[in-house]
């Protein structure tokens, strides 16, 4: 959706400039937050191209909706056009230098010259950077580690890399003499699929020693911060993790803090200011201490229920009433997305069943790729119904599970899918992906996986958009009309756990559940280790508001394959 990606673009650059240039907090967080509603957006904005239709979004005021109505109306805005002016468009990319914020990038420019990375980068050699105030020997150290660090990054790191590495750190953590608590937090907790830098909270006994351990840890390349309450780190692969120290009796309220969302607790805030208490990193108090402990208690005393991290990013999560039954990772109970060595996986029928039985599945569905996926062995026709006997003698040798035959169809460009229908009506499960033509323009692919949808014969869409985090954009659809498509034809979507894929992502699964469509969460498994991912896709799952019994994994046998035989 094109308007949605540039008025994204347009408002995160106008709240950036208005932050360099020392505007009010209240308009620098209005853009922020119309930049995050615009990126959440499912539906193409200039469907709701007029004040009311806008007015009725969360996050779009008056301001911002006539702003969104001028973009439709002409291609730009004039007070984004009129605050680049303000500036040397190029500070735009020194505000993306890590470790430097808007205050220290207004003594670069006002004090030092430096309108863009180029200028900074010869600043850097020639030393007028020493001469600035702020500007120490290890600041500017730092500068120059972060700007190489820029240039050689990929970028964010996925939450599959993220994840695994801050667990790693915290058992390391749990281990040094002192410590009594240690919890990632950050947007890592939240299920974020792409994650910045890892926040670590820690309560202990010998602070010092904690960091000496933190700073002195494997895979350490560079100690960017050693402070007494905070120490920063810079990893092997390129990411940095803070370490922050905190009281035991303050754990819970910094817990909250550091995790987020920054629009979250803003929001929180507030509610306490006009509950006459202030809340901050310490504690929520009054005219004495009120809560911190835990994040619970701080949520009660502010007269809210518990909200699971994944929800923090306000979305409607502050006019809950309780803790919603959120899925969970036990709630699984089918795998209906997997591969085995007919196609491109790496295990037979039986060792991806005997997987399956090991994680307390009822049901595993064999879904190997159709022949238009050449490059993953994809079966033919005859090979496929030859693969059909041989799924069918496995199910009958192991009685522990069920065992369905399936296959992963591609969706030609065109729409149509890669098996025949006589072929596809042999089968217990079809999966429907699109794997080629996947830079096809916004009407040509809605056109194209609303016909997979509406086929009578497929049960599930995968990883409707074929997006690869970081590193492809994939199809961009319109995802109303698609969710639409799928409650009409009770069609599953797919959440792809595959942390590469997160396809689904969060932003389409809470529209997905808001209109009643099925969820499936898959694996998409290929070697045996794939099925341990299967957490991305419940983290992605939550942050959609997705509950288990909307999701068909989640089912008893009988009702899974119910559904299947009514398809």
């Amino acid at each position: 959706m094109p308007a949605n990606a540039q008025l994204e673009r347009i408002f995160r650059e106008m709240a950036a400039v208005l932050e360099l240039t020392g505007a009010s907090g209240f308009r620098v967080n209005a853009y922020a937050r119309a930049a995050r509603v615009m990126s959440d957006l499912t539906v193409d904005v200039a469907l709701l191209a007029d004040r009311k239709s806008l007015l009725a979004i969360d996050g779009i005021g008056d301001g911002t909706a006539k702003k969104i109505i001028q973009y439709l109306d002409t291609g730009a805005v004039q007070e984004h056009q009129e605050l680049l002016e303000e500036i040397p468009h190029g500070l735009l990319e020194v505000l993306k230098i890590p470790g430097l914020g808007p205050r220290s990038v207004r003594i670069l420019w006002k004090q030092g010259g430096v309108t863009d990375v180029a200028s900074l980068t010869r600043s850097l050699e020639t030393g007028e950077l020493e001469k600035l105030p702020r500007m120490g020997a290890k600041t500017i150290s730092n500068i120059r580690d972060s700007i190489a660090f820029v240039a050689s990054s990929k970028g964010r790191a996925r939450l599959g890399e993220a994840l695994p590495l801050a667990e790693r750190i915290v058992e390391f953590l749990e281990a040094v003499d002192g410590a009594t608590r240690i919890q990632y937090a950050g947007s890592l907790r939240r299920g974020c699929e792409t994650i910045g830098d890892i926040d670590i909270l820690a309560s202990t006994t010998r602070p010092g020693v904690l960091h000496r351990a933190f700073q002195g840890m494997p895979g350490v390349i560079k100690v960017l911060v050693a402070g007494e309450t905070r120490s920063s780190v810079r990893l092997e692969p390129g990411i940095q993790v803070d370490l922050r120290v905190v009281e035991p009796a303050s754990f819970g309220a910094a817990l909250l803090y550091f995790t987020g969302s920054r629009e979250h607790n803003v929001a929180l805030r507030e509610r306490a200011i006009r509950m006459k208490l202030h809340l901050n990193e310490y504690g929520l108090t009054g005219d004495e201490p009120v809560a911190a402990a835990t994040e619970a208690e701080v949520y009660a005393a502010l007269g809210l229920p518990y909200i699971p991290p994944e929800l923090r990013e306000v979305r409607g999560e502050l006019d809950l009433t309780e803790t919603p039954p959120l899925i969970e990772l036990g709630d699984i109970r089918a795998e209906l997305h997997a591969h085995t060595i007919a196609s491109d996986g790496g295990q037979t029928i039986e060792e991806l069943a005997r997987c399956a039985i090991a994680r307390g599945y009822h049901t595993i569905a064999v879904t190997d790729h159709s022949p238009s996926s050449g490059q993953a062995n994809g079966l033919s026709p005859d090979r496929l119904l030859e693969h059909i006997d041989a799924i069918k003698a496995a199910d009958a040798k192991i009685p522990e599970i069920t065992i369905l035959a399936g296959a992963e169809v591609d969706i030609l460009a065109d729409g149509h899918l890669d098996y025949d229908d006589d072929h596809l009506a042999r089968l217990d499960v079809v999966i429907a992906s699109p794997h080629s033509a996947l830079r096809q323009d916004a009407d040509a692919a809605t056109t194209r996986l609303l016909a997979a949808l509406r086929h009578p014969l497929v049960h599930v869409l995968g990883h409707p958009t074929g997006r690869l985090i970081n590193s492809r954009q994939g199809l961009q659809p319109d995802l109303a009309r698609l969710i639409e498509a799928a409650v009409e034809h009770g069609t599953a979507l797919e959440i792809n756990a595959n942390s590469r894929r997160l396809d689904l992502r969060d932003t389409h699964v809470r529209a997905a559940v808001e209109a009643g469509a099925l969820i499936a969460v898959n694996t998409d498994v290929h070697r045996a280790e794939n099925f341990d991912e299967l957490r991305y896709g419940i983290m992605t799952a939550r942050r959609g508001w997705l509950r288990p019994e909307q999701c068909v994994n989640t089912w008893s046998s009988r009702k899974l394959l119910e559904w299947l035989r009514n398809r």
